[in-house]
């Protein structure tokens, strides 16, 4: 897939077929977010890549939105740093950010699809992941192939017009 058919055709995907996702594509995939660039190359983040089923069931339950992670082939666990500085804290979710997009963009390049889920449950969170009390799970994304129709090209996208969100020169 090029970069703008990935572009044009993810979309958020909460049910999932049965089919496992390759090491290779996971590896793919985590090159991507591995590679995404971060704020002065600070690189505040460790992802952890879960494929077992009980544990994508367990992780399902750190936020009440996050049931579709129990039906995914894979999760990734977006962890970064506790920080009380509020600069360095926002510095870190735009980096998150930028992470969330390259693996759903490159998972959208192999026709996986993706969606991403809120960690309320910090605890449980760490718990089920083994994270060190200086961490934080700060975001889930779920991975699978999705279980109804296949990712394509969206071509009526449900976005507010072009011409209202985008400004030449001034607002």
């Amino acid at each position: 897939m090029e970069t703008f058919e990935a572009i044009h055709s993810r979309r958020n995907v909460r049910e999932f077929d049965t089919r496992p996702i390759s090491d290779a594509d996971l590896d793919r995939i985590m090159d991507a977010a591995w590679r995404t660039p971060s704020s002065r190359n600070s690189q505040r983040w460790e992802f952890v890549v879960s494929t077992d089923r009980s544990t994508l069931q367990r992780l399902s339950g750190v936020w009440r939105g996050a049931g579709h992670v129990a039906g995914a082939a894979a999760a990734v666990a977006l962890v970064s740093p506790l920080s009380d500085d509020i600069d360095e804290r926002g510095s870190i979710e735009y980096d998150l950010g930028q992470a969330t997009m390259s693996v759903m963009l490159a998972a959208a390049d192999l026709g996986i699809a993706t969606a991403h889920a809120s960690v309320a449950d910090q605890a449980l969170a760490r718990d089920i992941l083994g994270l060190p009390g200086d961490r934080r799970c700060a975001w889930l994304i779920s991975l699978g192939y999705p279980a109804g129709r296949p990712l394509r090209p969206i071509t009526r996208p449900d976005r507010r017009p072009f011409e209202d969100v985008v400004r030449r020169e001034r607002f």
